[in-house]
Protein backbone atom coordinates (compact mmCIF):
# COMPACT_ATOMS: atom_id res chain seq x y z
CA UNK A 1 0.00 0.00 0.00
CA UNK A 2 1.13 3.55 -0.73
CA UNK A 3 -0.69 5.27 1.95
CA UNK A 4 -0.32 9.27 2.77
CA UNK A 5 -1.86 11.96 5.35
CA UNK A 6 -1.86 15.82 4.90
CA UNK A 7 -3.57 18.64 7.19
CA UNK A 8 -6.78 20.15 5.69
CA UNK A 9 -9.02 22.88 6.89
CA UNK A 10 -11.59 21.94 9.93
CA UNK A 11 -13.81 24.31 7.73
CA UNK A 12 -13.50 22.86 4.06
CA UNK A 13 -11.45 25.27 2.40
CA UNK A 14 -9.66 23.95 -0.72
CA UNK A 15 -5.60 23.26 0.17
CA UNK A 16 -3.43 20.69 2.01
CA UNK A 17 -0.10 20.96 3.45
CA UNK A 18 2.28 17.99 4.25
CA UNK A 19 2.41 16.95 7.92
CA UNK A 20 5.88 18.27 8.45
CA UNK A 21 4.86 21.87 7.14
CA UNK A 22 5.36 24.44 10.02
CA UNK A 23 1.29 25.44 9.97
CA UNK A 24 -1.70 25.16 12.50
CA UNK A 25 -4.36 27.26 11.00
CA UNK A 26 -6.18 27.58 7.54
CA UNK A 27 -4.48 30.42 6.20
CA UNK A 28 -8.01 31.32 4.42
CA UNK A 29 -10.22 31.51 7.08
CA UNK A 30 -8.12 30.71 10.29
CA UNK A 31 -10.24 27.75 11.38
CA UNK A 32 -7.58 24.66 12.90
CA UNK A 33 -6.54 21.42 10.63
CA UNK A 34 -6.90 18.43 10.67
CA UNK A 35 -4.96 15.45 9.66
CA UNK A 36 -6.62 13.46 6.26
CA UNK A 37 -5.55 10.32 5.34
CA UNK A 38 -6.11 8.63 1.94
CA UNK A 39 -9.48 6.33 2.84
CA UNK A 40 -9.18 4.56 -0.41
CA UNK A 41 -5.51 3.60 0.02
CA UNK A 42 -6.30 2.36 3.71
CA UNK A 43 -9.66 0.38 1.85
CA UNK A 44 -6.89 -1.69 0.26
CA UNK A 45 -6.91 -3.55 2.85
CA UNK A 46 -9.82 -4.89 4.60
CA UNK A 47 -11.61 -4.68 8.12
CA UNK A 48 -10.58 -7.98 9.04
CA UNK A 49 -6.86 -7.77 7.52
CA UNK A 50 -6.47 -4.44 10.17
CA UNK A 51 -8.37 -6.61 12.78
CA UNK A 52 -5.35 -9.15 12.54
CA UNK A 53 -2.55 -6.60 11.81
CA UNK A 54 -3.66 -4.60 14.97
CA UNK A 55 -3.80 -7.61 17.22
CA UNK A 56 -0.81 -9.30 16.10
CA UNK A 57 1.46 -5.98 17.12
CA UNK A 58 -0.36 -5.87 20.47
CA UNK A 59 2.12 -5.44 23.14
CA UNK A 60 4.81 -7.05 20.69
CA UNK A 61 8.38 -6.17 21.57
CA UNK A 62 9.17 -5.36 17.60
CA UNK A 63 10.13 -1.62 16.92
CA UNK A 64 7.82 0.56 17.03
CA UNK A 65 4.92 -1.18 16.91
CA UNK A 66 4.58 -2.27 20.60
CA UNK A 67 3.59 0.85 21.25
CA UNK A 68 -0.12 1.28 21.59
CA UNK A 69 0.09 4.28 19.13
CA UNK A 70 2.70 2.93 16.46
CA UNK A 71 0.88 -0.37 16.24
CA UNK A 72 -1.28 1.59 14.54
CA UNK A 73 1.41 3.66 12.75
CA UNK A 74 -0.73 3.77 9.19
CA UNK A 75 -3.75 5.30 10.24
CA UNK A 76 -1.45 7.42 12.37
CA UNK A 77 1.80 8.77 10.95
CA UNK A 78 2.28 6.49 7.72
CA UNK A 79 5.17 9.00 6.40
CA UNK A 80 7.00 8.39 9.46
CA UNK A 81 10.38 6.19 9.41
CA UNK A 82 11.07 4.42 12.00
CA UNK A 83 14.25 5.67 13.45
CA UNK A 84 12.70 8.93 13.97
CA UNK A 85 9.72 7.20 17.02
CA UNK A 86 10.17 8.44 19.61
CA UNK A 87 8.52 6.44 22.14
CA UNK A 88 7.78 5.17 26.04
CA UNK A 89 5.43 2.73 24.74
CA UNK A 90 2.56 4.43 25.73
CA UNK A 91 -1.06 3.13 25.18
CA UNK A 92 -2.12 0.02 25.82
CA UNK A 93 -3.46 0.48 28.85
CA UNK A 94 -5.94 -1.46 30.57
CA UNK A 95 -9.80 -1.59 30.73
CA UNK A 96 -10.72 -1.81 34.53
CA UNK A 97 -13.86 -3.19 35.25
CA UNK A 98 -15.69 -1.30 37.98
CA UNK A 99 -17.93 -3.71 38.72
CA UNK A 100 -18.80 -2.81 42.27
CA UNK A 101 -19.22 1.00 41.64
CA UNK A 102 -20.59 0.17 38.49
CA UNK A 103 -23.40 -1.87 40.17
CA UNK A 104 -23.93 0.82 42.62
CA UNK A 105 -25.20 2.96 39.77
CA UNK A 106 -27.36 -0.07 38.05
CA UNK A 107 -24.42 -0.79 35.54
CA UNK A 108 -23.42 -4.25 35.16
CA UNK A 109 -20.71 -3.02 32.12
CA UNK A 110 -19.24 -0.15 33.81
CA UNK A 111 -15.77 0.15 32.09
CA UNK A 112 -12.62 2.96 33.07
CA UNK A 113 -10.35 3.15 30.27
CA UNK A 114 -6.88 4.05 32.32
CA UNK A 115 -5.10 6.18 29.78
CA UNK A 116 -3.44 7.64 32.89
CA UNK A 117 -1.37 4.40 33.09
CA UNK A 118 1.21 5.62 31.13
CA UNK A 119 4.74 7.02 31.08
CA UNK A 120 4.24 10.77 32.74
CA UNK A 121 0.82 9.50 34.09
CA UNK A 122 -1.69 10.90 31.49
CA UNK A 123 -3.31 10.54 27.78
CA UNK A 124 -1.20 13.64 26.74
CA UNK A 125 1.76 11.13 25.79
CA UNK A 126 -0.42 9.95 23.17
CA UNK A 127 -0.58 12.33 21.76
CA UNK A 128 2.67 13.82 22.16
CA UNK A 129 4.26 11.06 20.68
CA UNK A 130 3.18 11.91 17.92
CA UNK A 131 3.97 15.31 17.70
CA UNK A 132 7.88 15.19 18.92
CA UNK A 133 8.46 11.82 16.80
CA UNK A 134 7.19 14.51 13.93
CA UNK A 135 9.34 17.29 14.98
CA UNK A 136 12.59 15.17 15.33
CA UNK A 137 12.20 14.36 11.62
CA UNK A 138 11.37 17.29 10.50
CA UNK A 139 14.85 18.75 12.64
CA UNK A 140 16.64 15.50 10.83
CA UNK A 141 15.41 16.66 7.26
CA UNK A 142 16.89 19.78 8.12
CA UNK A 143 13.80 22.36 9.23
CA UNK A 144 15.08 25.43 11.84
CA UNK A 145 13.33 23.94 14.92
CA UNK A 146 15.19 24.99 17.81
CA UNK A 147 12.59 23.72 20.54
CA UNK A 148 9.07 22.97 21.41
CA UNK A 149 6.52 24.93 23.34
CA UNK A 150 3.34 24.26 24.96
CA UNK A 151 1.01 26.43 27.80
CA UNK A 152 -0.62 23.84 30.32
CA UNK A 153 -2.20 23.14 33.23
CA UNK A 154 0.21 20.20 33.87
CA UNK A 155 -0.84 17.17 31.98
CA UNK A 156 0.69 18.48 28.20
CA UNK A 157 4.04 19.96 29.94
CA UNK A 158 4.79 16.49 31.45
CA UNK A 159 4.70 15.13 28.33
CA UNK A 160 6.47 17.19 26.38
CA UNK A 161 9.11 17.79 28.33
CA UNK A 162 9.32 13.89 28.60
CA UNK A 163 9.64 13.08 24.83
CA UNK A 164 11.61 15.88 24.01
CA UNK A 165 14.56 14.55 26.80
CA UNK A 166 14.17 12.03 24.95
CA UNK A 167 14.61 13.28 21.74
CA UNK A 168 17.29 15.88 22.61
CA UNK A 169 14.99 18.66 21.62
CA UNK A 170 14.77 21.70 24.28
CA UNK A 171 11.46 21.88 25.20
CA UNK A 172 9.34 25.08 26.92
CA UNK A 173 6.55 25.44 29.08
CA UNK A 174 4.21 27.95 30.62
CA UNK A 175 2.10 26.98 33.35
CA UNK A 176 -0.86 28.89 35.10
CA UNK A 177 1.64 30.05 38.69
CA UNK A 178 -0.22 28.53 41.57
CA UNK A 179 -3.03 26.64 39.61
CA UNK A 180 -1.55 22.90 39.16
CA UNK A 181 -0.42 19.92 41.37
CA UNK A 182 3.03 19.98 42.63
CA UNK A 183 3.46 16.16 41.17
CA UNK A 184 2.61 17.79 37.58
CA UNK A 185 5.21 21.17 38.48
CA UNK A 186 8.18 18.93 39.45
CA UNK A 187 7.85 16.28 36.15
CA UNK A 188 9.01 18.83 33.37
CA UNK A 189 11.15 20.14 35.64
CA UNK A 190 13.18 17.09 36.28
CA UNK A 191 13.01 16.40 32.65
CA UNK A 192 14.90 19.39 31.85
CA UNK A 193 12.36 21.75 30.14
CA UNK A 194 12.62 25.85 30.35
CA UNK A 195 9.50 26.19 32.69
CA UNK A 196 7.84 29.65 33.01
CA UNK A 197 5.44 30.30 35.92
CA UNK A 198 3.01 32.88 34.35
CA UNK A 199 0.60 34.81 36.46
CA UNK A 200 -2.57 34.14 34.71
CA UNK A 201 -4.84 31.09 34.05
CA UNK A 202 -4.32 28.64 30.94
CA UNK A 203 -5.92 31.13 28.82
CA UNK A 204 -3.58 33.37 29.53
CA UNK A 205 -0.63 30.57 28.67
CA UNK A 206 -2.32 29.60 25.71
CA UNK A 207 -2.49 33.62 24.50
CA UNK A 208 1.17 33.99 24.97
CA UNK A 209 2.55 30.54 23.82
CA UNK A 210 0.41 31.28 20.11
CA UNK A 211 2.42 34.21 19.69
CA UNK A 212 5.79 32.49 20.95
CA UNK A 213 5.05 29.96 18.22
CA UNK A 214 5.19 33.08 15.93
CA UNK A 215 8.83 33.23 16.15
CA UNK A 216 11.56 31.59 14.12
CA UNK A 217 12.40 28.03 15.10
CA UNK A 218 9.62 27.37 18.23
CA UNK A 219 7.03 24.68 17.02
CA UNK A 220 4.02 24.70 18.47
CA UNK A 221 2.48 21.49 20.96
CA UNK A 222 -0.58 22.25 22.00
CA UNK A 223 -3.87 20.64 20.86
CA UNK A 224 -4.56 22.97 18.00
CA UNK A 225 -1.75 20.89 16.51
CA UNK A 226 -3.37 18.26 15.39
CA UNK A 227 -0.76 15.65 15.43
CA UNK A 228 -1.39 15.35 19.06
CA UNK A 229 -5.10 14.62 18.20
CA UNK A 230 -3.61 11.70 15.99
CA UNK A 231 -2.26 10.09 19.04
CA UNK A 232 -4.96 10.90 21.42
CA UNK A 233 -7.85 8.69 18.72
CA UNK A 234 -5.88 5.30 18.88
CA UNK A 235 -7.99 5.49 22.47
CA UNK A 236 -11.08 4.59 20.69
CA UNK A 237 -9.09 2.03 18.33
CA UNK A 238 -7.81 0.29 21.65
CA UNK A 239 -11.30 0.16 23.15
CA UNK A 240 -12.88 -1.26 20.30
CA UNK A 241 -9.96 -4.26 20.00
CA UNK A 242 -10.38 -4.76 23.80
CA UNK A 243 -13.74 -5.56 23.30
CA UNK A 244 -13.18 -7.75 20.28
CA UNK A 245 -13.93 -5.46 17.94
CA UNK A 246 -16.89 -3.81 19.10
CA UNK A 247 -17.63 -0.78 20.63
CA UNK A 248 -19.44 0.33 23.97
CA UNK A 249 -23.02 1.76 23.84
CA UNK A 250 -21.74 5.25 25.55
CA UNK A 251 -18.26 6.98 26.36
CA UNK A 252 -17.96 9.32 28.68
CA UNK A 253 -14.98 12.58 27.95
CA UNK A 254 -13.74 14.87 30.93
CA UNK A 255 -12.91 17.96 28.62
CA UNK A 256 -11.23 20.91 29.16
CA UNK A 257 -9.61 22.00 26.05
CA UNK A 258 -11.91 19.87 24.24
CA UNK A 259 -9.24 18.25 21.76
CA UNK A 260 -9.48 14.45 23.05
CA UNK A 261 -13.12 14.53 22.00
CA UNK A 262 -12.64 15.20 18.46
CA UNK A 263 -9.84 12.78 18.36
CA UNK A 264 -11.63 9.69 19.69
CA UNK A 265 -14.80 10.68 17.23
CA UNK A 266 -12.07 10.35 14.59
CA UNK A 267 -10.64 7.28 15.89
CA UNK A 268 -14.44 5.19 15.61
CA UNK A 269 -14.39 7.21 12.36
CA UNK A 270 -12.14 5.71 11.06
CA UNK A 271 -13.26 1.80 12.75
CA UNK A 272 -16.65 2.31 11.22
CA UNK A 273 -15.43 3.52 7.91
CA UNK A 274 -12.74 0.71 7.18
CA UNK A 275 -15.04 -1.91 8.66
CA UNK A 276 -13.54 -2.85 11.71
CA UNK A 277 -17.12 -2.40 13.51
CA UNK A 278 -20.88 -1.73 12.65
CA UNK A 279 -21.57 0.78 14.84
CA UNK A 280 -20.21 4.29 16.91
CA UNK A 281 -21.25 4.87 20.27
CA UNK A 282 -23.14 7.53 21.74
CA UNK A 283 -20.89 10.08 23.34
CA UNK A 284 -20.76 12.04 26.79
CA UNK A 285 -18.47 15.24 27.00
CA UNK A 286 -17.91 16.01 31.14
CA UNK A 287 -16.92 19.91 32.38
CA UNK A 288 -16.12 20.91 35.56
CA UNK A 289 -19.41 23.14 36.60
CA UNK A 290 -16.79 26.05 37.45
CA UNK A 291 -14.84 25.41 33.76
CA UNK A 292 -18.46 24.76 31.76
CA UNK A 293 -18.50 27.44 28.62
CA UNK A 294 -19.61 23.26 26.26
CA UNK A 295 -21.91 22.91 28.50
CA UNK A 296 -23.32 26.24 28.22
CA UNK A 297 -23.58 26.00 24.98
CA UNK A 298 -25.15 23.11 24.33
CA UNK A 299 -28.11 23.88 26.92
CA UNK A 300 -28.84 26.64 24.58
CA UNK A 301 -28.35 24.63 21.25
CA UNK A 302 -25.00 25.42 20.93
CA UNK A 303 -26.13 28.46 18.96
CA UNK A 304 -23.76 30.96 20.47
CA UNK A 305 -20.72 29.82 22.22
CA UNK A 306 -19.34 32.20 24.90
CA UNK A 307 -15.52 31.88 26.04
CA UNK A 308 -15.63 32.39 29.88
CA UNK A 309 -13.15 33.18 33.11
CA UNK A 310 -12.81 29.63 34.39
CA UNK A 311 -13.12 29.50 38.46
CA UNK A 312 -11.21 27.85 40.99
CA UNK A 313 -11.47 23.17 40.24
CA UNK A 314 -10.28 21.12 41.83
CA UNK A 315 -10.17 19.50 38.14
CA UNK A 316 -7.66 21.84 37.44
CA UNK A 317 -6.08 20.21 34.54
CA UNK A 318 -9.98 20.78 32.47
CA UNK A 319 -10.26 24.62 34.06
CA UNK A 320 -10.18 26.04 30.87
CA UNK A 321 -12.82 29.03 29.60
CA UNK A 322 -11.79 29.43 26.51
CA UNK A 323 -11.17 26.21 24.27
CA UNK A 324 -9.42 25.91 20.97
CA UNK A 325 -11.03 22.95 19.82
CA UNK A 326 -14.73 23.69 20.50
CA UNK A 327 -15.76 24.16 16.73
CA UNK A 328 -14.51 20.35 16.37
CA UNK A 329 -15.55 19.25 19.31
CA UNK A 330 -19.18 20.25 18.84
CA UNK A 331 -19.03 19.09 15.10
CA UNK A 332 -17.79 15.39 16.44
CA UNK A 333 -21.28 15.75 19.06
CA UNK A 334 -23.35 16.33 16.68
CA UNK A 335 -22.26 13.29 14.61
CA UNK A 336 -22.14 11.12 17.47
CA UNK A 337 -25.60 12.50 19.20
CA UNK A 338 -23.78 13.29 22.13
CA UNK A 339 -24.75 14.84 25.29
CA UNK A 340 -22.50 17.48 27.12
CA UNK A 341 -22.95 17.45 31.19
CA UNK A 342 -21.32 19.07 34.46
CA UNK A 343 -19.88 18.50 37.62
CA UNK A 344 -19.63 20.67 40.42
CA UNK A 345 -16.89 20.48 42.90
CA UNK A 346 -19.28 18.11 45.84
CA UNK A 347 -19.96 15.79 42.88
CA UNK A 348 -16.99 15.61 41.35
CA UNK A 349 -15.39 14.80 44.51
CA UNK A 350 -17.96 12.22 45.72
CA UNK A 351 -18.14 10.33 42.57
CA UNK A 352 -14.25 9.85 42.20
CA UNK A 353 -14.34 8.66 46.06
CA UNK A 354 -17.12 6.46 45.21
CA UNK A 355 -14.90 5.27 42.40
CA UNK A 356 -11.77 4.44 44.57
CA UNK A 357 -13.68 2.44 46.95
CA UNK A 358 -14.30 0.31 44.48
CA UNK A 359 -10.94 -0.38 43.42
CA UNK A 360 -10.25 2.55 40.99
CA UNK A 361 -7.82 5.51 42.13
CA UNK A 362 -9.45 8.19 39.75
CA UNK A 363 -7.90 11.54 39.69
CA UNK A 364 -10.54 14.95 39.61
CA UNK A 365 -10.87 14.77 35.81
CA UNK A 366 -12.31 11.17 36.09
CA UNK A 367 -14.48 12.28 38.67
CA UNK A 368 -15.95 14.82 36.72
CA UNK A 369 -16.42 12.34 33.76
CA UNK A 370 -18.12 9.55 36.60
CA UNK A 371 -20.30 12.18 38.41
CA UNK A 372 -21.95 13.32 34.83
CA UNK A 373 -22.19 9.67 34.07
CA UNK A 374 -24.31 9.47 37.51
CA UNK A 375 -26.50 12.38 36.49
CA UNK A 376 -26.68 10.59 32.83
CA UNK A 377 -27.96 7.62 34.38
CA UNK A 378 -30.54 9.20 37.41
CA UNK A 379 -31.85 11.36 33.56
CA UNK A 380 -32.21 7.94 32.37
CA UNK A 381 -30.41 8.43 29.19
CA UNK A 382 -27.72 5.78 30.10
CA UNK A 383 -30.01 2.92 30.84
CA UNK A 384 -29.37 -1.16 32.77
CA UNK A 385 -27.91 -3.68 30.20
CA UNK A 386 -25.67 -0.93 28.30
CA UNK A 387 -21.99 -0.95 27.96
CA UNK A 388 -20.07 2.25 29.16
CA UNK A 389 -16.23 3.51 28.94
CA UNK A 390 -15.14 6.42 30.99
CA UNK A 391 -11.75 7.59 29.98
CA UNK A 392 -9.64 8.58 32.69
CA UNK A 393 -7.11 11.30 31.61
CA UNK A 394 -4.70 10.56 34.19
CA UNK A 395 -3.05 8.90 36.99
CA UNK A 396 -4.25 9.86 40.64
CA UNK A 397 -0.91 9.73 42.06
CA UNK A 398 -0.30 13.38 40.43
CA UNK A 399 -3.66 14.30 42.58
CA UNK A 400 -2.21 13.07 45.87
CA UNK A 401 -3.29 16.35 48.36
CA UNK A 402 -6.87 16.23 46.72
CA UNK A 403 -7.27 12.74 47.82
CA UNK A 404 -5.68 13.88 51.44
CA UNK A 405 -8.05 16.74 51.77
CA UNK A 406 -11.21 14.84 50.39
CA UNK A 407 -10.48 12.32 53.57
CA UNK A 408 -9.56 15.31 55.82
CA UNK A 409 -12.79 16.92 54.95
CA UNK A 410 -10.51 20.01 54.18
CA UNK A 411 -12.28 20.33 50.49
CA UNK A 412 -14.29 23.64 50.40
CA UNK A 413 -17.95 23.40 50.14
CA UNK A 414 -17.18 19.65 50.14
CA UNK A 415 -19.07 17.36 53.04
CA UNK A 416 -17.03 14.28 52.44
CA UNK A 417 -19.52 11.27 52.87
CA UNK A 418 -16.63 8.58 52.71
CA UNK A 419 -13.59 9.87 54.69
CA UNK A 420 -11.46 7.41 55.64
CA UNK A 421 -8.30 8.53 58.08
CA UNK A 422 -5.79 6.57 59.77
CA UNK A 423 -6.17 5.02 63.25
CA UNK A 424 -3.60 6.57 65.91
CA UNK A 425 -2.97 4.17 68.81
CA UNK A 426 -0.61 2.96 70.96
CA UNK A 427 2.05 -0.14 70.36
CA UNK A 428 -0.28 -2.28 72.62
CA UNK A 429 -1.64 -5.30 71.19
CA UNK A 430 -5.48 -4.92 72.71
CA UNK A 431 -5.92 -2.00 71.73
CA UNK A 432 -5.13 -2.67 68.24
CA UNK A 433 -7.69 -5.98 68.55
CA UNK A 434 -10.44 -4.11 69.73
CA UNK A 435 -9.50 -1.33 66.83
CA UNK A 436 -9.56 -3.94 64.52
CA UNK A 437 -12.53 -6.39 65.80
CA UNK A 438 -15.17 -3.51 66.22
CA UNK A 439 -15.05 -2.31 62.56
CA UNK A 440 -16.01 -6.32 61.60
CA UNK A 441 -18.84 -8.43 62.22
CA UNK A 442 -17.29 -11.39 63.73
Amino acid sequence: MSLSASFRCTAGCPGSWPLDTVIYQCPACGELLEVNHDMEALKQQSGDEWKATFDRRWMTRQWPYGSGVWGKKEWVQPHLRDENVVSTAEGGSNLFWAERYGKSLGLDELWIKNCGNSHTGSFKDLGMTVLVSTVKQMIADGKPIKAIACASTGDTSAALAAYCASAGIPSVVLLPKGKISTAQLVQPLANGAKVCALDTDFDGCMAIVQKLAMEQGIYLANSMNSLRLEGQKTVAIEIAQQFDWDVPDWVVIPGGNLGNVAALGAGFDMLFELGLVTRRPRLILAQAQQANPLYRAYKAGYDNFEAITAGATEASAIRIGNPVSVRRAIRTLKKFDGIVEQASEAELAEASASADRSGAYTCPHTGVALAALEKQVAAGNVQPGQRVVVISTANGLKFTQFKIRYHESRIEGVTSKHPNTPVDLPNDYEAVKRAVLSGFDL
